[in-house]
């Protein structure tokens, strides 16, 4: 109503990232608690654009008052900003633009998404729909909500009717105990924070009243799958694969799970999915390709970023499934970078990002491949595989893991020793190097691939010199 656009920003990040992000997108107004603006206030300087800050929640002292003017800014609390003459709505169109979700990159800074009001409303309208969300449900929210999943819970829960419960979470058993205490109806997670629930055990009350779990922000190991389906015998499980590009795009249904565990479903409601060839052209049955996705829920690309807008955000080619030939205007879809398959049922299966596939003795390889088989040992906590330069079969495959919980101290050789019973000789893994605790993660929750290997890379500087035993390619 005020002709606004919300730039949500994780609380987590440093003052610093925070700058960037307000900088990025020429932030005008930003809210705030006292607390988290005190610790912004070397900083906001930097942030030229900005001209209010308003303050919500408690104050410690004095009242905020217009205190740096000399800054460009002033500062108020949000009661007086309440008090202030009311001003006329602004005509808004479906197709404008609601907010900017920032989103981590492969490579470089973060990008801003831009959302439009039929992106946000669709989108709580499809998922509330394969859901099945009710007034009566009471959904927890333990994901950021700069985090499109993690905004996703209250827009879905708005046009139902359902409540949220708000969680900051410190440990993943305050996570079970919140459960428990709001006698939640509906958890949506992502693969890190599932695999430490799976390891917990779980109160058995939770099974009266949690009617389904989620999965976002990647794939989610078999084995805790199955872990959490023990725990959770009456609950409904939903895989769900997406972009923040294009929020969500595919979801396996909880009838499909026990058939097809490891595929990341169909289309939600209003999407189109294509799996498509370099030159456009439609994939075969199980053939690989690119994930196309197409529909309401395709943002509106990066902020002031035309370059990287260009190499997500394409026109379908005219013979793309679904597109009617004649139409003369162009039509912009999500290239999602993304390698999967679809089978002749139409069920799509993901097998990795274009950019991190592993090339080991001509073998092509996904690091999901080989972490799925990690997991599957029960050896592991949490692990990332990645490639590394070899001299002899041009890379070979290392691996970052954390223990298992519930399992002894494993060596190395233990779990390589498991890797050759699973795995065919190019996929064991040349080195496991072992890390205390949880691995590293982004601000959304998820593993940070990028910095995990990036510190594996700084700690050893020559990667030939680096590579453990030899893998066992005798017969390659």
């Amino acid at each position: 109503m005020a002709g606004c656009v919300f730039v949500p920003i994780n609380p987590l990040l440093k003052p610093d990232q925070v700058v960037y992000l307000m900088r990025d997108c020429n932030i005008r107004i930003l809210v705030s608690t006292q607390e988290r603006r005190s610790m912004l206030d070397s900083v906001l300087d930097q942030c030229h654009d900005l001209f209010q800050v308003v303050i919500v929640g408690p104050t410690v002292g004095t009242e905020p008052t217009e205190m740096h003017k000399s800054c460009g800014y002033r500062v108020i609390h949000w009661r007086q900003w309440l008090e202030g003459p009311a001003l006329p709505g602004y005509c808004v169109m479906d197709t404008d633009m609601v907010a900017i979700l920032y989103t981590s990159g492969s490579t470089g800074q973060p990008k801003g998404v831009v959302l439009s009001h039929r992106n946000m409303v669709v989108g709580a309208k499809s998922v509330a729909s394969y859901l099945e969300n009710k007034a009566s449900d009471r959904l927890l929210a333990v994901l950021p909500l700069s985090f499109d999943a993690g905004f996703s819970q209250l827009t879905t829960a708005f046009h139902s009717g359902a409540a949220v419960v708000l969680l900051n979470y410190l440990m993943p058993r305050d996570v079970l105990s919140i459960l428990c205490k709001e006698r939640i109806t509906g958890l949506t997670a992502v693969p890190p924070l599932f695999i430490q629930l799976a390891a917990l055990e779980w109160p058995p009350e939770i099974s009266t009243h949690l009617r389904y779990f989620a999965n976002t922000g990647g794939r989610m190991p078999l084995e805790v799958l199955t872990a959490l389906r023990q725990h959770l015998p009456k609950a409904q499980a939903f895989l769900m694969y997406g972009l923040t590009e294009s929020f969500r795009s595919t979801v396996l249904p909880p009838t499909e799970i026990d058939r097809r565990p490891d595929s990341i479903g169909k289309a939600i409601p209003n999407v189109e999915i294509g799996v498509i060839r370099d030159d456009g052209s439609a994939c075969g049955a199980n053939e690989p390709g690119e994930l196309v996705h197409r529909g309401a829920l395709v943002s509106l690309g990066y902020w002031n970023d035309r370059i990287k807008t260009a190499e997500r955000f394409k026109l379908l080619p005219d013979n793309f499934p679904g597109r009617t030939a004649g139409l003369p205007l162009p039509e912009y879809a999500v290239y999602s970078g993304d390698t999967v398959r679809q089978d002749a049922e139409g069920f799509l299966y993901f097998i990795g990002r274009k950019d991190e596939m592993m090339k080991v003795s001509g073998y092509r390889i996904s690091p999901n491949e080989v972490e799925e088989i990690l997991y599957a040992t029960k050896m592991v906590g949490e692990c990332v595989a990645f490639a590394v330069a070899h001299p002899v079969y041009g890379s070979a495959i290392h691996v970052i893991a954390s223990q298992a919980h519930k399992v002894g101290s494993s060596t190395e050789n233990d779990l390589k020793k498991e890797c050759r019973l699973r795995m065919p000789s190019y996929m064991v893994p040349a080195g496991i190097h072992w890390v205390n605790g949880p691995l590293a993660r982004n601000p959304n929750g998820k593993l940070d691939r990028k910095k995990l290997i990036a510190a594996w890379h700084e700690q050893h500087r020559t990667p030939d010199a680096s590579i453990g035993p030899h893998l066992s390619v005798a017969s390659l």
